[in-house]
């Protein structure tokens, strides 16, 4: 991307709506605005809306009537003069705006680009700029105001906390190796704790990267039995309108079926299974081992058992062994065709504690739900959480830099080769919020955002 340019794109969502705005941003930017507004830009303020016409001066003709907003360098997003027109959001509309903007002078922006020019100037770090795409894409509200923390900068303050512990140590080192005769070594112990507390709090971080992925990305949960049980019913009761095909006929779900939807603020992917059974059908064996991989990557199961039976199949054990090691929930489906007792004496024969349910009339689908939410273990409270698997990765990488370090000093290695695991560790914390990130990581970061952000 060249940062001079004078760049311009739709920052709305395409497709018919009241207002639609292109955004353009860059040196020339009131310049380029000026070639297609009614009224000259250069003497408006800062912050200031203009009402006029869009046109398109070398045929004279008015593409829109448009209000015309400007954002003076430095007090933009980009950090750069703004300009944006307010047009009517019809599809049409838009696309003549936008090609009289780019005649005018402009470059159709790349994918992030406005973004990445806040975080070259400083509007931004990096990683309160991908919490920007965070916000863009969060399916609940608890995980907006996860986005939203990180974009305030919660996550980049602790970052922040944890270089400079780092740096202290390294500069304290680092003048005892170019100065010796005047600046003694660090003494062993106050090395040693201090490299100790910011590992220990550097692990405190790492350790909420579960429940922030689970924000970012959705919590899996697999709707797993044998066949006719009722998982698909549940999944449609689950999201209160039917999107699985339900039939009597045992192995009608074959394949996988996954749905998105909010749980107690939780964004949910919900994923509808093949029944397990033994099967010759070619068809059906493969939705079988679909179902066993989704156990393996699911957060949370949901063993649906067929309380009409009035006893566990063997099928049923079988489950219940394979399920011991691994987050899961028993629902005892179809509880509104028996009795209380025979309910009751069926739960006494299960090996875990089990909800009764009835996605045909949707009894008991609350408590499970609540059930979910609680194995997800999130509460949407917590000042900053770990969400991106990059950053994830970075902590690891000057977690297991600091335990180096440690162990180094246990073993009495020179202090240069301290230094070297602590600068180590510095740097990977420099990933996240971008001091130490490398050109090829900024594209591809800012590759995923949409072209008007």
């Amino acid at each position: 991307m060249n940062a001079i340019d004078t760049i311009a794109a739709i920052a709305t969502p395409i497709g018919s709506a009241g207002i639609g705005i292109i955004r353009i941003s860059g040196p020339d930017a009131l310049t380029t605005a000026a070639r297609v507004f009614s009224a000259d830009p250069a003497g408006l303020p800062s912050h200031t809306a203009t009402y006029g016409a869009l046109i398109r001066r070398d045929i004279a003709e008015e593409i829109d009537r448009v209000v015309l907003t400007v954002f003076r360098s430095p007090r933009s997003y980009t950090g750069e003069d703004v300009a944006e027109f307010s047009c009517h959001g019809g599809m049409a509309t838009m696309k003549a705006a936008l090609q009289a903007v780019l005649d005018a002078g402009a470059r159709l922006a790349e994918p992030g680009e406005f973004t990445q020019r806040a975080f070259l100037n400083g509007k931004l770090d990096l990683a309160q700029a991908e919490a920007v795409n965070d916000l863009i894409r969060s399916r609940t509200d608890a995980a907006r105001k996860v986005a939203l923390r990180q974009l305030d900068g919660a996550l980049s303050e602790k970052i922040r906390t944890l270089r400079d512990q780092g740096l202290g140590v390294i500069a304290a080192i680092e003048a005892a190796i170019d100065f010796p005769d005047n600046v003694p070594e660090p003494d062993t112990a106050e090395l040693k704790e201090r490299i100790t507390r910011a590992y220990e709090n550097l692990l405190v971080l790492l350790k909420t990267f579960e429940k922030g992925r689970i924000y970012r990305e959705g919590l899996r949960v697999a709707i797993v039995g044998r066949v006719n049980v009722g998982k698909s019913s549940l999944l449609n009761a689950l999201l209160r309108h039917a999107r699985a095909i339900v039939t009597p006929i045992p192995g009608t779900t074959r394949d996988l079926i996954e749905e998105s939807l909010e749980i107690h603020g939780i964004p949910i992917v919900a994923i509808d299974t093949a029944g397990l059974r033994q099967t010759d059908d070619p068809v059906e064996k493969i939705g079988v081992a679909l179902t066993h991989k989704s156990i393996d990557d699911a957060d949370v199961i949901v063993f649906v058992v067929d309380a009409s039976q009035k006893s566990l199949h063997d099928d049923d054990r079988r489950l219940f062994d394979m399920l011991a090691e691994k987050p899961f929930i028993c629902a005892l489906n179809k509880s509104d065709m028996v009795s209380v007792s025979e309910l009751e004496a069926l739960a006494q024969t299960l090996p875990y504690e089990a909800i009764r349910v009835s996605a045909k009339y949707g009894d008991g689908i609350e408590e499970l739900e609540a059930a979910i939410a609680r194995r997800a273990g999130v509460s949407g409270e917590e000042s900053s959480l770990v969400s991106s698997a990059r950053h994830k990765e970075a902590l690891k990488s000057a977690s297991e830099s600091l335990r180096h370090a440690l162990e180094g000093l246990d073993a009495t290695e020179p202090i240069d080769l301290i230094s070297i695991d602590l600068t180590a560790a510095y740097d990977s914390l420099g990933l996240i919020t971008g001091e130490t990130a490398s050109d090829d990581l900024l594209d591809r970061i800012f590759s995923e955002f949409c072209i008007g952000k």
